[in-house]
């Protein structure tokens, strides 16, 4: 039963390595972490203008149609919403 003390677990030298080779590893994983956030925020900015641009060239297009035919554009709205109504009546 010699006083053994569980914090102290070797000669400091080997303490001082060990927690420098932490520091360095987590480093690295910081660093790494860093650069995959930065390459996905790249291509979430990438995806959203896409989606933004598909959009609103779809409300362009929509726009066009509509003027260009008012009453098909009408009279199927009309039966949009009463199909719609039927179906949320029930």
């Amino acid at each position: 039963m010699a006083n053994e003390n569980p914090t102290n677990q070797g000669p400091p030298v080997a303490r001082e390595a060990e927690a420098k080779a932490a520091r360095k590893a987590a480093e690295d994983l910081r660093s790494s972490a860093g650069a995959m956030a930065d390459e996905y925020r790249g291509r979430v900015e990438e995806i959203r203008d896409d989606a933004l641009h598909r959009i609103r060239s779809f409300q362009d297009d929509s726009k066009q149609y509509v003027r260009e035919n008012p009453t098909k554009a009408v009279l199927t709205a009309l039966g949009v919403g009463f199909v719609l109504g039927l179906i949320f009546r029930r």
